[in-house]
């Protein structure tokens, strides 16, 4: 299967090739007679992405501020479940630690994944370049005290986690092959049928609505973006405009497409074994980078953190102030960890394990390194070095120019004290980006299954589609495309997180439950 599939997207990417190649279109790329490509997809994408961002980023207005209410959804969200659960993601931390380093791993428990496995797989789907492009984004157009937002999002968004994947285990589908499908589509679904004939109808649709979010943002969010982006710091770093990939991105694409396509065929196994090397090891070297700058400006640190809180709670700061800033700060975690999201319980699905609960403390450790260690470390680095342009003259010119927030503001900020850092950052930032194209194939993929069915034909289709949207992604620069995407990732949230709140009591009442069974030693611990 894995040869026939390799072999069916050589077939289809050599055409590209040859296609690329030919004098006459080299030719009409080099003189254009009318509109490039990039204009043909921008001009069809552009009136579906302005609807489509209409509905998810429909703007309410709060404190005479108008502000997306995909913001307020989570984050009121975010704020109950905490509570709900008795602010678990404080008090449960340690016992998460010693349940992702094997303490309570039975290995007859089903599944396809360890807990540690299951983790990673998640982290590479939300540290992405989210959190070196994203976090500039929001420190260049927020200020510092965007900074303090984000930290607050990701430390109420690990309780979003927890909720949303422990219901991933409670009410995933475990096949007789022992490969296991999960996430929103089956707890909307197989929840709220619980409930009787009314609710069954509701959590067919809101399942529905989140599966076509989901593949749409993993075409877009979680792939084309990710490829884009890649291929603009692989071009900056060898030469910009002379470099052998500048307008010929689609040939780092290609070769992007087979590696995620050779790893995908495996599975969910295939995929784990990848991340739970990958994630590591570009976490440590990103953090490790970041820490050489902290460490050359250290005596600036205080004044740092000192800017972050001024600007946090600043009446005067950039854009409106304390609420300005607070929407940067909410709206960058939000896309960075994608906590209430639900992307992250399809892959905790897949954990071996019999109790749901200990997989949804795993799950609460992702925005806490995701956003509160790596986001900070980041906006730490720009802001530091001065990188940031957030001065409100500044912020306004790169705002309107549209130079504001992509991933060379994160590069030039470690550049200005590691010389050669912006290569290392180039490798790490593919290594981002192929770890979370392959996540997001899998979140796409079940929810693609969801829809059509369980069948390899179907699994092969999609994963030849995702595949051919990589090589797209890295030729075109089409925003509206990037900026649909977007959107639909966060339009995941709003059906999830309207489960979440009519299933939290099963939540809960699994939670009292395992707290109990691991007080009486019910529940074996592995030392």
């Amino acid at each position: 299967m894995a040869k026939r599939c390799a072999s069916l997207l050589l077939t289809l990417f050599l055409p590209l090739l040859a296609f690329a190649q030919d004098p006459a279109v080299q030719a009409d790329l080099e003189t254009p007679s009318g509109p490039t490509i990039d204009e043909k997809i921008q001009s069809v994408f552009e009136p579906v992405t302005r609807v489509v961002e209409g509905i998810v980023f429909y703007p309410v207005t709060i404190a005479g501020f108008e502000i997306p209410f995909v913001l307020p959804w989570l984050i009121i969200g975010a704020l109950v479940f905490t509570v709900y659960m008795g602010f678990i993601n404080v008090t449960a931390v340690k016992h998460a630690l010693d349940v992702v380093r094997g303490k309570y791993d039975d290995p007859d428990d089903q599944g396809e994944v360890s807990h540690f496995q299951a983790l990673t797989a998640a982290l590479s789907g939300t540290v992405g370049v989210g959190n070196i492009a994203g976090v500039a984004f929001a420190v260049a157009l927020g200020g510092p005290g965007a900074t303090f937002w984000m930290i607050i999002a990701g430390l109420l968004g690990m309780t979003s986690k927890f909720v949303e994947c422990t219901l991933g285990l409670m009410y995933r589908d475990v096949h007789a092959d022992g490969s296991v499908s999960g996430g929103p589509m089956y707890y909307l679904d197989k929840g709220l049928r619980e409930k009787g004939p009314g609710w069954a109808v509701l959590g067919k649709v809101l399942a529905g609505m989140f599966s076509i979010a989901c593949i749409g943002g993993s075409f877009g969010g979680g792939n084309m973006v990710q490829i884009n982006q890649a291929t603009q710091q692989l071009t900056e770093v060898t030469g910009g405009v002379d470099s052998f990939f500048y307008g010929r991105g689609w040939i780092f694409g290609v070769a992007m497409a087979l590696t995620v396509g050779l790893i995908i065929l495996g599975g969910i196994k295939s995929i784990a074994k990848v991340t739970d090397k990958v994630v590591p090891f570009m976490v440590g070297v990103y953090v490790l980078g970041a820490l050489v700058v902290l460490g050359y400006h250290f005596t600036d640190i205080p004044a740092a953190f000192g800017t972050i809180l001024d600007g946090a709670f600043n009446a005067d700061a950039l854009y409106g102030g304390i609420i300005g800033v607070l929407i940067q700060g909410f709206r960058r975690a939000a896309f960075s960890n994608e906590a209430g999201v639900g992307s992250a319980s399809i892959a905790h699905s897949a954990a071996k394990t019999d109790e749901p609960v200990s997989e949804g403390v795993v799950a609460l450790l992702e925005p806490f390194i995701d956003t509160v260690v790596i986001c900070t470390m980041t906006a730490l680095v720009i802001i530091i070095t001065n990188y940031g342009g957030y001065g409100a003259e500044a912020a306004f010119n790169n705002k309107v120019s549209g130079t504001v927030g992509d991933i060379t503001l994160t590069s030039a900020a470690f550049e200005s004290v590691i010389s050669w850092f912006p290569v290392v950052l180039s490798f790490a930032v593919i290594l981002f980006a192929l770890s979370t194209m392959i996540s997001w194939s899998y979140y796409g993929l079940k929810a693609w299954t969801y829809l059509f069915g369980e069948s390899k034909i179907n699994e092969a289709i999609y994963k030849i589609l995702f595949c051919i949207f990589v090589v797209i992604g890295s030729a075109i620069s089409a925003s509206a495309v990037f900026d649909f995407g977007d959107a639909m990732i966060f339009a995941m949230c709003f059906p999830n997180v309207a489960g979440l709140y009519i299933l939290m009591p099963n939540v809960r009442r699994a939670l009292r439950s395992y707290r109990s069974r691991i007080a009486s030693g019910e529940i074996a611990r592995y030392d």
